[in-house]
């Protein structure tokens, strides 16, 4: 009797926070799991090397907006689910490459959703959507899987049409194609450019000496930031019902960047208004001012976070100054409690 193989997953932006975290998840519940990444000058696999010792692992060089391209490893691996997160997912930076940001996060999809459609309909597909999907709505937050879409920025329109081609997909040809709209996330892994790793590594270099200043934008931004951790077992367990659909995943409890300021710089014992400069060079054009979640769909399936907005940001503060060769415990002096919510 010929033995059964393991389950494939292919996860496209496995380079990524959720990609790595993501990876760790599925070959921990016996997956075969590979990873699509970008041919680079300089390795920029940091948050995935570990993962090369288990023989279930492996990566394809591919490009998302290279149909032949995704053609050849989606047809030679033959995966049972697919994992869609890579995007250019920068929304700033979205503003000044709107053409890349437009063909990597829609045409991305489109090409494997096609792929899926015409050669193998019973492959599972996940779609990674965001938050910033609903920009400025006239509704107001909390905002559920029903409520009005308005995004600001380059990057939250093309995850908009991503989400209306998965749903095209589903409906139109009776595929299993699932959406996952999901929350700002965090951890160590965060990407170095965004506002939250901006503000741990800054701390850590203020208080190793490295830098007096750290340089933002709106600070009186509000967000639902939950632990990227948690949130990759939402995607799997979205991918486990029988039957595919949309699913808002969030903590539910919104702060503003101003308040991340406070607590972070609060737990290094330093006054953030010593050394946070208000930069104009990084507004954006269009701002989204509060963004908050209605998880309740998800929940009722069972799942919930284990991490809170502080919790995550501790952690990564803590990382940042391992990073820089210091012991956490010298430099961060205060023991704020961590309200699990």
């Amino acid at each position: 009797m010929e033995q059964s193989r393991k389950k494939r997953a292919l996860i496209t932006g496995i380079t990524g926070q959720d990609g790595s975290y993501l990876a760790e998840l599925l070959l921990e519940k016996g997956y075969e799991v590979r990873g699509v990444v970008r041919r680079a000058s300089s390795f920029n696999t940091k948050r995935i090397d570990h993962l090369y010792a288990n023989p279930d692992f492996d990566l394809f060089y591919g490009d998302l907006t290279d149909h032949a391209s995704m053609a050849k490893i989606i047809g030679e691996f033959k995966p049972d689910e697919i994992y869609n997160l890579a995007a250019m997912s920068q929304v700033g930076i979205s503003f000044e490459v709107p053409v890349y940001a437009l063909a990597t996060n829609t045409l991305g999809a489109l090409n494997i959703l096609e792929y899926i459609r015409e050669h193998s309909p019973k492959t599972k597909f996940y779609q990674a959507s965001s938050s910033e999907m609903f920009g400025a709505p006239k509704s107001q937050p909390p905002f559920n899987e029903g409520s009005d879409m308005r995004p600001q920025s380059p990057y939250g329109v093309s995850k908009l049409a991503a989400f209306h081609l998965v749903r095209n997909y589903r409906e139109g040809y009776g595929l299993f194609a699932t959406t996952g709209i999901l929350f700002n996330h965090e951890s160590p892994r965060r990407g170095e450019n965004f506002v939250t790793r901006k503000i741990t590594r800054g701390i850590a270099a203020i208080l190793t000496g490295k830098a007096t200043e750290l340089r933002l934008g709106n600070i009186d931004a509000v967000r639902d930031w939950g632990h990227s951790k948690d949130y990759v077992k939402a995607i799997y367990l979205i991918m486990q019902q029988p039957e595919s659909g949309e699913y808002v995943v969030a903590t539910g409890d919104a702060h503003s960047v101003k308040e991340a300021l406070e607590y972070c710089f609060g737990l290094a014992g330093l006054d953030w208004q010593k050394h946070v400069v208000i930069d104009q060079k990084y507004f954006r054009p269009n701002e989204v001012p509060y963004l908050q979640g209605d998880s309740s769909k998800i929940r009722a399936l069972g799942w919930q976070p284990e991490y809170n907005w502080q919790s995550t940001l501790k952690e990564m503060l803590e990382q940042d100054i391992k990073e820089i060769g210091e012991d956490p415990s010298l430099y961060i002096k205060t023991s704020r409690p961590i309200e699990i919510k």
